[in-house]
């Protein structure tokens, strides 16, 4: 799936048939996600919950005030839009800090330092998403560059809602997210490289 979103958003040709997927392909992939998650408690729907609203209603803050990620909108790759914000958008900063989560989780440290790293983690896959999205007309940035602000935004809510993950007790092992998390470094960094070559 990955792969011939690659192709297909790439190739002028396939766009129009590929481009509509978008939202299905990051859907899916959460669900994907959840279908290996273990431990289905009120713990791990309040984080998911959470996770969904605080990343969906920070864009709209984010969208209407340009006061926390820059001053940016989204385009119509993304589908559906409530309040100038794709729906998706929540479903994406759940699954991507549960699967950061899930990976950091297996580092030998304490909670608090596994945030950290899990936020970087974060960070650096925003890095390579921007780019992409910004070409693909996820979103439009205002400003002649990404803002640095951008990425302090990115990684401060992220890491918020990483010191949830690891504070609600629920089990954090899932075996398809480091495989989730590398599909999704290889989507962005390779389109990355068609985009620039």
């Amino acid at each position: 799936m990955y792969l011939a979103g690659v192709i297909g958003l790439q190739v002028e040709v396939l766009q129009p048939f590929f481009r509509p997927l978008i939202p299905l392909n990051l859907l899916s992939s959460l669900g994907l996600l959840l279908l290996f998650h273990t431990d289905w408690n009120r713990s791990f729907l309040l984080y998911c919950l959470t996770a969904f609203l605080v990343g969906f209603f920070v864009e709209v803050a984010g969208v209407h005030t340009g006061l926390i990620f820059g001053s940016y909108q989204y385009g119509p790759a993304l589908g559906w839009k409530l309040w100038e914000v794709p729906l998706v958008i929540g479903n994406n900063w759940l699954m991507l800090t549960y699967a950061c989560g899930s990976v950091c989780d297996r580092l030998p440290a304490p909670a608090w330092t596994k945030a950290i790293v899990g936020a970087a983690l974060m960070v650096g896959l925003d890095i390579l998403i921007e780019p992409v999205a910004i070409h693909l007309d996820f979103w439009s940035w205002n400003t002649p560059a990404i803002p640095l602000q951008n990425y302090v935004a990115w990684y401060v809510v992220s890491a918020l809602l990483l010191l949830l993950f690891y504070r609600l007790p629920f089990i954090k092992t899932n075996k398809l997210a480091p495989l989730l998390l590398l599909l999704q470094f290889f989507f962005f960094g390779l389109s990355t490289l068609f985009i620039f070559w």
